[in-house]
């Protein structure tokens, strides 16, 4: 089996070493490593040029929930100097669920306006992005659109089924976690969503799993239990599902 996990937070994992060996033994090839903030991009740049199995690519971002004062034009600039290394912009968008952004109207201006910075530097150089947009799916798609974002994937979407359908026809993607096991907004979403316009991650290091199911710890290896997920959800034979997920993820990243 070769499989792409197409977004995990290497530089958040505890044993990286350890994380990337087991991807390996289990048929990942690839790894799209997303950055948050400015030392997370770092660290995944590092990874990258030392790491030769799984390959690994990088996505530069700041996240809504990692902006730090005194930084944003830092980590702009390093995105912008690094951007010949990226495979994409993200993992960027809008998140006002935090405690601390939620009746804080200057918080999320201050969301907003590193989101369409990076949007537009996203334009600039032709890269896709990777979006993050929980509570505000609707105003992430406007934003996208609004800014001429060519491709861009709803990571881990799992919001309203209008906004998802706008996301199809605007010829964006979304992708899916192991939340479609238990999560009835995720598998609403990804039942909904033509498997065209899909991809398949794991957004490791999330932890996965409710009371009511076995929990467990996100590292790539897991891109194959998001894969049996989508399956069954979809009844589709793996063989079939996984042909089209490396399609899709070659062809939205540009991956050798």
């Amino acid at each position: 089996m070769n499989i792409i996990d197409t977004h995990a937070h290497l530089d958040h994992l505890d044993n990286i070493e350890q994380a990337l060996k087991s991807a390996s033994e289990n048929g990942v090839e690839a790894i799209v490593a997303v950055g948050v903030d400015l030392a997370a991009n770092k660290k995944n740049l590092e990874l990258k040029f030392k790491t030769q199995h799984p390959k690994i690519y990088v996505a530069l971002g700041i996240h809504p929930g990692n902006i730090k004062q005194g930084e944003v034009d830092d980590g702009i600039q390093f995105i912008r100097d690094h951007i010949r290394e990226a495979k994409a912009i993200g993992e960027i968008g809008l998140d006002f669920w935090y405690k601390w952004v939620k009746k804080d109207q200057q918080k999320k201006d201050e969301q907003r306006q590193v989101f369409r910075r990076q949007l537009k530097l996203a334009k600039e150089f032709n890269l896709p992005v990777v979006i993050h947009s929980r509570g505000t799916w609707r105003e992430c798609f406007e934003t996208a659109k609004e800014e001429g974002i060519k491709k861009a994937v709803f990571h881990w979407y799992s919001g309203p089924l209008d906004v998802l359908e706008d996301i199809v026809k605007n010829d964006y993607f979304v992708s899916a976690t192991p939340s479609i096991v238990y999560s009835p907004q995720s598998r609403e979403a990804i039942r909904h969503a033509p498997i065209e316009n899909t991809l398949i991650e794991t957004d490791s290091p999330v932890y996965f799993g409710t009371d009511e199911t076995d929990g467990f710890k996100a590292e790539p290896k897991d891109v194959v239990r998001t894969l049996k997920a989508y399956c069954a959800l979809k009844n589709m034979e793996e063989e079939k599902a996984l042909e089209i997920f490396n399609r899709n993820a070659k062809k939205f990243f540009g991956l050798d």
